[in-house]
């Protein structure tokens, strides 16, 4: 048996090659789900769904061969497709007497930080009132769609988001093939199941291959990538085959199934995962080698002298990535000046902020304590 800890919140991410047939939503997997469900609230309180299906489920309704590639194509297909898709989940939960709720989300509603902390208020209100959130993307009026910066890419991420959104346990994706393998196992019948990941870093993440469903947008990579972040928010995390529902009890009681994820990062301050992860960057400071080493090696605040340039238009209190000289990203922080004023003192010393702009918020660009260090490629 493999020991877990205690989990009073869990996330399950259940992707579109698990929940959506090749032409319809698979019915009898939402009724064993609920059943699972019904069996593990006993033991975890909390049980948030991420959900995905809602293209997949809409587009042979509307008639579709195939996903559609045209942006708006694919928004009447989620419209369609979200609402068939919630109407299953509460025919096959209310069965076993469970409440669901629908919470569709888009990207600004992590990036702003009001938006961010209504949204883990209404949903640990729904957690308190026993309903059990089933949350989507919204794709309907992501108007980026799928592909581009401001949705969040696939639901592997949002689930990740949604774990470090609500201080989660425990992040338990399903996927198509049993768990993390050292090497693609559609393709090499020897490959072997890793069972527990012990430190997340670039080698596990090479091993990784790409969705082989054609149904879904997130390969293992991404699950990967998502799994790091939840890791970072202090979410343990779980990647099984969720083509049987009763694996998740399975996991959660402790069989050594699927791949387990069991080192967390010891997180204090929750801000620092929004700046990290939800935050969606306004722009660029570019700094010199000096303040590198002082913010990486020194942990030391951004101040203006070590800054050469500015990319991007930000406000006062936006989230931006500083980058070294070569434009590669070594941390992500919350200004406190606008990309205007910080033009304006870039590569001067702190005391003569006042005399430059005529008000001094304070010595720093960005304090340390809203500084956040891009440690691993990915973020």
């Amino acid at each position: 048996m493999r020991k877990l800890p205690k989990i009073n919140t869990v996330v399950i991410k259940i992707g579109s090659s698990i929940i959506a047939g090749k032409d319809k939503i698979d019915k009898d997997f939402l009724s064993k789900l609920a059943s699972v469900i019904s069996e593990i609230r006993a033991d975890i309180k909390n049980i948030v769904i991420v959900s995905s299906g809602a293209v997949a489920a809409g587009f042979k309704l509307l008639g579709f061969k195939s996903k559609p590639k045209d942006i708006a194509d694919k928004q009447a297909c989620a419209a369609v497709g979200q609402a068939k898709l919630i109407q299953y989940y509460e025919d096959a939960f209310k069965k076993y007497n469970l409440i669901v709720g629908q919470v569709l989300l888009v990207k600004d509603d992590f990036s702003n930080r009001k938006r961010y902390l209504n949204a883990r208020t209404t949903i640990k209100r729904l957690l308190d009132m026993g309903v059990i959130p089933i949350i989507n993307e919204n794709d309907t009026v992501a108007v980026h769609e799928l592909k581009y910066v401001e949705t969040f890419g696939d639901n592997d991420n949002l689930s990740a988001l949604v774990g470090g959104l609500l201080g989660a346990d425990m992040l338990l994706i399903l996927s198509d093939v049993d768990g993390l393998f050292d090497k693609n196992p559609l393709k090499y019948p020897d490959a072997t199941l890793i069972k527990e990941v012990k430190f997340l870093n670039e080698d596990i993440l090479n091993v990784a291959g790409e969705s082989v469903s054609g149904v879904g947008t997130g390969g293992m990579k991404t699950k990967l990538v998502a799994a790091r972040k939840a890791l970072d928010s202090g979410c343990y995390v779980g990647i099984i085959n969720g083509k049987d529902p009763y694996n998740v009890k399975r996991f959660l009681i402790g069989d050594e199934i699927g791949t387990f994820f069991s080192h967390v990062e010891d997180v204090k301050d929750k801000r620092k995962f929004w700046i990290a992860y939800a935050a969606t960057p306004k722009g660029e400071i570019i700094i010199d080698n000096g303040a590198v080493r002082a913010i990486s090696e020194m942990n030391g605040s951004l101040l203006p002298s070590g800054i050469l340039d500015v990319s991007g238009k930000f406000g006062v209190g936006d989230v931006v990535k500083v980058v070294d000289i070569y434009g590669i990203e070594i941390a992500r922080g919350k200004t406190r000046y606008s990309s205007s004023d910080v033009k304006k003192i870039k590569g001067v010393k702190s005391d003569k902020i006042d005399q430059i702009l005529g008000f001094k918020i304070g010595d720093e660009v960005i304090h340390k304590d809203d500084l956040v260090l891009s440690k691993r490629k990915g973020v």
